[in-house]
């Protein structure tokens, strides 16, 4: 079989397009019945910082999503391009999503062509994709963050090492999910949500990759708008980006997960919509090890004291971003229960693996490897830590590690 276009069009986006409506559906006619596979492919000129995302929703509803990390997908009922689910190509209306992410005074002029392909194009995409690599021998792994460090436990509960924010392929990130599992082992981390953007393909994945790898992968989607972006926890389905922000907290928690407010104060990132008082927000974001001394995070965190706080890597790529575990959350789980454990309150935010920590047990607060930093909260005195194993009791409310320079070691609620 040779390909058949489908659909050609080309169009210049202006400013007013986006101030419109920033999700533009072109509608896609496939024949009846149905081909075998389709690939959609978008390029676009404009000036530099011109983004155009991509996606892809058929007659049963939303197939995908790959912003603007990748220009050419295919879907076919045995396999697609990550990001979006595999899936019959059914006749009837399509709908090809047009993103108008960032759309300069002079527009943005899109070619946008969809074609009917075979299996060897399928094959192509298939064999482009990183494998996943082979699963370290268990003897050979590096020991989990905090094994001989004497952390408390409670009613049988452990404090497990991971990080809440990384992204695969099946986004905008570099490697598979097998090759992020591998690198989060490599790092100590027991757990790891992998988010990516706008999308659960991915989640299918994760139970055996976990198994393989020896790590508990927790579903998450980052749930992206230029207004905001938040993590839905748990294995719950897509949380529809298109759908109004205010109801995605009630989407994820419907059905059994959390919804955590990403990176509030990232820059273009920030979180744009009013807060209240979120149940579950990235306190701690891998951009802050870029100021060191930023004091901001703590004080969007002193307007919502209630709030989990959390901490996520927001890992792409080596050399974007942190690495896995930079920084580290620390949750008090039972068993492999991460999300419960989250919606529960108990969480601790460290710079990395290995360093100072702070831990809640019970009523008290336990510092471990911060010998000569200050204990502090909000409108608390700071009190200097003279040994490496230090328990203050009776400490409510959110407390956190500092250096006399005021860099925050670690932190919890």
């Amino acid at each position: 079989m040779t390909a058949r276009t489908l659909l050609h069009l080309q169009r210049t986006w202006v400013p007013e397009d986006r101030a419109e409506a920033q999700i533009r559906a072109v509608d896609l006619d496939v024949p009846d019945p149905g081909v075998g596979a389709i690939e959609v492919e978008m390029t676009y000129a404009g000036e530099p910082g011109a983004v155009l995302d991509l996606g892809l929703e058929g007659p049963r509803g939303y197939v995908g999503w790959s912003g603007g990390a990748r220009s050419r997908v295919v879907v076919s009922q045995g396999w697609a391009t990550p990001g979006y689910v595999p899936h019959p190509i059914e006749g009837g209306t399509w709908h090809v999503l047009v993103g108008l992410h960032r759309v300069p005074r002079s527009g943005v002029t899109m070619e946008l062509a969809v074609r009917s392909v075979d299996a060897s194009v399928v094959d192509e995409h298939r064999r482009a994709e990183p494998q996943d690599p082979e699963p370290a021998d268990a003897a050979a792994r590096r020991p989990l963050a905090g094994a001989g460090r004497g952390l408390p436990t409670v009613d049988g509960m452990q404090w497990r090492a991971g990080d809440f924010h990384a992204h695969t392929v099946h986004s905008d990130g570099s490697l598979s999910v097998g090759g992020l599992a591998a690198l989060a082992v490599s790092r100590g981390l027991a757990f790891l949500a992998v988010t990516d953007h706008n999308t659960v393909s991915h989640h299918p994945h994760l139970p055996a990759v976990g198994r393989q790898h020896g790590i508990t992968l927790v579903p998450g989607q980052e749930v992206t708008r230029d207004v905001g972006h938040a993590n839905a926890f748990g294995d719950v389905g897509l949380v529809d980006f298109r759908s109004p922000p205010e109801t995605w907290a009630e989407q994820a928690e419907s059905r059994g997960g959390l919804l955590s407010i990403n990176h509030p104060l990232g820059g273009d990132c920030a979180w744009l919509l009013p807060v209240g008082e979120p149940r579950v927000a990235e306190v701690w974001h891998s951009s802050w090890a870029l100021a060191p001394t930023w004091g901001a995070p703590l004080a969007w965190w002193q307007q919502t004291p209630r709030t989990t706080p959390i901490g996520g890597s927001d890992y792409h790529r080596h050399g974007s971003d942190g690495l896995p575990g930079a920084p580290t959350t620390w949750v008090l789980a039972e068993g492999d229960d991460i999300v419960g454990a989250v919606r529960a309150g108990r969480t601790a935010v460290s710079a990395g693996v290995d360093g100072p920590l702070l831990l809640r047990d019970g009523d008290d607060v336990v510092a471990l490897c911060g010998e000569g930093l200050l204990l502090t909260g909000f409108g608390r005195p700071r009190k200097l830590l003279l040994d490496d194993r230090v328990r203050v009791r009776g400490w409510d409310g959110p407390c956190w590690l500092e250096s006399d320079e005021r860099v925050v070691h670690a932190l919890c609620g």
